[in-house]
């Protein structure tokens, strides 16, 4: 069985949109704990949709770090998820200890490199 890396099946063809998505699913993961805190805000929430928000909080930090780099979220190049990929992982400082944040952009990393063949 084929261990899949935020959702990818690494065995497969990988398109810069599948990483732009995996990037989401990464940050969602790799910041839980803080993103569970949304939670504190408004105990009515159900789990579903405190899910849906901490989607949608970490989609528009994504977004913003693709406009700071002048990249396209909806039409992702390579050098536009590697630019993306060092403002994150400066941004995770601020969350995470190193090693966390080394493994994580690791696994990113790896998806790039099978997309590039």
């Amino acid at each position: 069985m084929t261990k899949l890396i935020y959702g990818i099946d690494p065995t497969k063809e990988v398109t810069c949109f599948m990483i732009r998505d995996a990037l989401i699913v990464c940050f969602v993961q790799a910041h839980k704990e803080v993103l569970d805190e949304m939670k504190e805000f408004n105990e009515s929430v159900s789990d579903k949709e405190l899910k849906n928000l901490q989607v949608m909080n970490v989609e528009m930090l994504i977004k913003k770090m693709f406009s700071d780099v002048d990249g396209d979220y909806e039409n992702p190049t390579r050098d536009d998820i590697m630019k993306v990929c060092g403002r994150l992982a400066d941004f995770a400082t601020n969350f995470r200890k190193p090693e966390i944040i080394k493994k994580h952009y690791g696994k990113i990393m790896k998806l790039v490199r099978i997309m590039e063949g």
